[in-house]
């Protein structure tokens, strides 16, 4: 069985964390590749397994091809500059690059954008993605799921990505 290659890319500072924890918290049956932008450089853990991590100047790699044959792409987070650029079709970087081949591979891209709140510039940029099939998903948490601390609230912001990417999961408490 093929294993599925999903992508997680990290831009901007704030919520880093969240991005390196969805990664971790991948399945071992998924290839898992990782792009971090100049700003969101945090040590990686060392014993981070069956990962190939990228350095966002080389718009040369592999998963910048459509014949990679990446499955998904999830942005987490997805700065208010990394959004403009793929709204715009800029693509001056690994991370907006690979956003571009997902786009026009009609293959799954989800953005997560981390500002709050939404410039109406965000918004009509968020607007304009999402009516080319993007998915604007961003970190709200919601409080029928019992979040008892911020790794619970975690928890569920990633768990609901893994949702949209047909990655079964119980990192949260399901609706009743």
């Amino acid at each position: 069985m093929k294993k599925r290659k999903i992508i997680i890319a990290t831009s901007g500072a704030s919520g880093v964390n969240l991005g390196i924890k969805a990664l971790a918290a991948l399945p071992q049956s998924v290839e898992k590749h990782f792009i971090m932008s100049e700003h969101s450089k945090v040590v990686l853990d060392k014993e981070m397994q069956d990962l190939t991590l990228y350095a966002n100047e080389d718009i040369s790699a592999a998963i910048a091809s459509g014949s990679f044959g990446a499955d998904a792409m999830l942005i987490a987070p997805c700065s208010m500059n990394t959004l403009a650029k793929i709204a715009c079709g800029i693509a001056d970087n690994l991370i907006t690059r690979t956003a571009a081949v997902m786009i026009k591979e009609q293959k799954k891209l989800i953005l997560a954008p981390r500002e709050m709140p939404f410039s109406a510039i965000a918004l009509e940029n968020m607007h304009k993605l999402a009516s080319l099939g993007i998915i604007i998903a961003p970190p709200v948490m919601a409080y029928y799921s019992d979040q008892e601390d911020l790794d619970t609230m975690e928890n569920f912001i990633i768990g609901k990505w893994f949702d949209l990417l047909a990655i079964e999961n119980d990192l949260y408490k399901r609706w009743k």
